[in-house]
């Protein structure tokens, strides 16, 4: 039996995965993931407030994660650059998560509940990065338009990654980023760079 905690969530986490992509979300009881990890359905609660947290445990360390990232960029950085470093600061976080994220991904594609707590997950990140620009000093409605902006960046980056992990999530979040700066640009000028590549 796991005696670390760290190591108690993890294989936990894992468990649950197994069985959620073998049996199902809603089929998959707390009981049965505390036993395929080892553990008691007791020592579950202690880690997990339910089976749908098992997915989303680390959300407050990813929060903190991006925060300090913002925090350690240059006084002069413009928001989105700000958050550029925010999501850099995450990047080796979940590269090391991805043999998790994959699986994980497709079991709350075909799940309406963690495709609710998903939402809420992103809404929750997306209203903290906002937070965190307006203590650099951005107007609050601004703050959280550049905060939706790259949420919805760091997601495009994210996928490319998962279809080409040859080139790290930094580069594809800096790809990802350039090409939002390119979307305010005349849309001849967008066309012709089109037809360049």
């Amino acid at each position: 039996m796991p005696k670390n905690g760290e190591e108690v969530r993890r294989r936990l986490q894992e468990a649950a995965l197994e069985l959620y992509t073998l049996k199902g979300f809603d089929e998959t009881t707390t009981a049965e993931i505390a036993a395929q990890a080892g553990v008691t359905e007791r020592t579950f609660f202690r880690h997990f407030a339910d089976k749908r947290e098992v997915f989303f445990e680390g959300e407050q360390a990813l929060i903190a994660e991006l925060c300090n990232g913002m925090r350690g960029a240059p006084d002069t950085a413009a928001p989105m650059e700000l958050l550029l470093c925010a999501f850099h600061a995450v990047a080796p976080l979940v590269e090391a998560n991805r043999p998790f994220l994959e699986p994980r991904q497709k079991v709350i594609a075909a799940t309406p509940g963690l495709q609710e707590r998903a939402l809420a997950k992103n809404a929750l990140v997306t209203e903290r990065l906002s937070a965190a620009l307006v203590e650099r000093g951005i107007e609050p409605v601004l703050a959280m338009l550049a905060a939706q902006a790259g949420i919805a960046a760091f997601g495009y980056a994210t996928r490319k990654w998962h279809a080409d992990p040859s080139a790290g999530l930094n580069s594809h979040l800096d790809h990802a980023f350039t090409q939002l700066r390119e979307l305010t640009q005349p849309a001849r000028a967008l066309v012709q760079r089109g037809k360049r590549k």
